[in-house]
């Protein structure tokens, strides 16, 4: 305990001390990430193979989304930074009212097994163009990227600015005990509460990046062949075990099995005949969670719900994507978050029914429309709520770079990516200035303004 506090008060002392403030200082620690990531594209997706057998392609998405936040930060930084000039009443004039961005201080980051790397550094860059210090924790279920994160910034950044501390959960659960400036979390629902209860006792401010059962809804007007491709892509896209990933599909019943035919040849052109032998396929990341989709898997033949696929190799970690057909919510498919390729389809008779799907399931982290006029898209926003809403595709939201990324209730809290993630990892000061050549004596005792005059005075 004594250790970490000393590691508290280390990389504090720069963000107290004003170093950190500076534009210059900003840049130098962006330019640094900037290099460890241009300097390594190699090890990184050699590291996500090991871990999780990400295909080239797959792995450098995760520079790519990097690359991106880092283009952006350093585009606007100076414009981020800007304080901000706030009109004054006139019954405070003459005064001067601005907002100044400052950092937090040592914020914490802790970061998920399915995209180790790039959501492990992407909040990263927003704190440190906020002028923060920091402490990583990687992972531990993907430890080759755990492993080269710690060894690179080690080789890239002062002790007095970043570190990097490996472990099991319990090294992160006596991190989360210890006061940070801010917390900032991404992985499932059930840590994340572990978090929020630990924080609370500190009252360091968090953002928890969670997910959910994010559906996808095909209604009419849908192109049948790009929708099938889509949703098969974004399902296979790291095996399934991406938090945006359509997690289930809600269709209209004239559509249900013309679609279904479109994902079967999808999932062929995509995987082969063979898709558990595909190069482009990823791994289930862990026994314990390959053991958990199984069970699922097992659960859909029993009832004899199999559609298409439903391949499993165990020694490999590999699932096939599976088509799966179910009837209602109360199906075991719909209890939790898959994070898996398998695909539960359940027929809607139209868009309503499908809102009114939605609107009983906890707020999902995305929310997919494939279909439908624009009045119909409208209805979906204004009816629903959830993180984000993409329409006529899947995931690609999470490639804008400007557009805030986070989720609702229990699908997350505080939101990333661009101006959101500089503003989270910032405390906006509020500053007023005033002149001493202006003191009127009406304000001070004994009080000659009664409240019938203070109103007229104040409009």
């Amino acid at each position: 305990m004594h250790q970490k506090d000393c590691l508290l008060d280390e990389l504090r002392e720069p963000v107290i001390t004003g170093q950190t403030r500076p534009e210059s200082w900003r840049r130098l620690q962006l330019k640094r990430l900037e290099t460890l990531i241009k300097n390594h594209e190699n090890e990184i997706i050699k590291s996500l193979a090991n871990d999780l057998g990400k295909p080239p392609t797959e792995a450098y998405f995760e520079i790519i989304a990097l690359t991106q936040e880092l283009n952006l930060v350093q585009r606007h930084l100076t414009k981020w930074m800007r304080p901000k000039r706030i009109k004054v009443p006139l019954s405070l004039q003459p005064g001067e009212a601005i907002v100044k961005l400052e950092p937090l201080g040592c914020v914490l980051i802790i970061g998920p097994w399915n995209y180790p790397f790039s959501l492990t550094l992407q909040p990263l860059i927003s704190a440190l163009a906020a002028g923060n210090t920091a402490v990583l924790k990687p992972s531990e279920q993907a430890p080759a990227t755990s492993e080269l994160i710690a060894s690179l910034v080690g080789e890239h950044f002062p002790k007095e600015v970043l570190r990097v501390i490996q472990g099991d959960g319990s090294i992160a659960a006596s991190l989360i005990e210890e006061p940070f400036d801010h917390i900032f979390f991404t992985g499932g629902g059930n840590i994340g509460k572990k978090i929020m209860a630990a924080a609370a006792k500190q009252l360091t401010p968090i953002t928890l990046e969670l997910g959910g059962k994010s559906p996808a809804i095909i209604v009419e007007g849908a192109d049948l062949k790009v929708t099938a491709r889509r949703l098969v892509w974004g399902k296979g896209l790291n095996a399934g075990q991406t938090c945006i990933a359509p997690d289930h599909l809600l269709v209209q019943e004239n559509l249900k099995e013309d679609l279904i035919e479109e994902m079967k040849k999808s999932i062929k052109e995509f995987y082969g005949a063979n898709p558990l032998k595909s190069k482009h396929l990823a791994r289930i990341i862990n026994d314990r969670q390959f053991q958990r989709l199984k069970n699922l898997l097992d659960g859909a033949k029993e009832k004899d719900q199999i559609i298409f696929g439903g391949e499993a190799d165990e020694n490999n970690g590999r699932i096939s994507p599976t088509l799966i057909g179910v009837r209602d919510r109360d199906d075991p498919l719909m209890a939790d978050e898959l994070f898996g390729p398998l695909m539960p389809i359940i027929s809607v008779p139209n868009l309503k029914v499908a809102i009114q799907e939605v609107r009983v399931q906890p707020r999902p982290l995305a929310l997919y429309l494939f279909g439908g006029t624009t009045k119909e898209q409208e209805m979906l926003i204004e009816q629903t709520s959830s993180g984000g809403v993409c329409f006529n595709d899947v995931v690609m939201q999470a490639g804008v770079p400007e557009l805030p990324f986070g989720g609702v209730g229990p699908s997350g809290m505080g939101r990333y990516h661009g101006k959101a993630g500089f503003e989270t990892f910032s405390h906006q000061k509020s500053i007023l200035k005033r002149p001493f050549w202006l003191d009127l004596k009406l304000r001070y005792p004994p009080y000659k303004l009664n409240i019938s005059t203070l109103k007229r005075f104040m409009g």
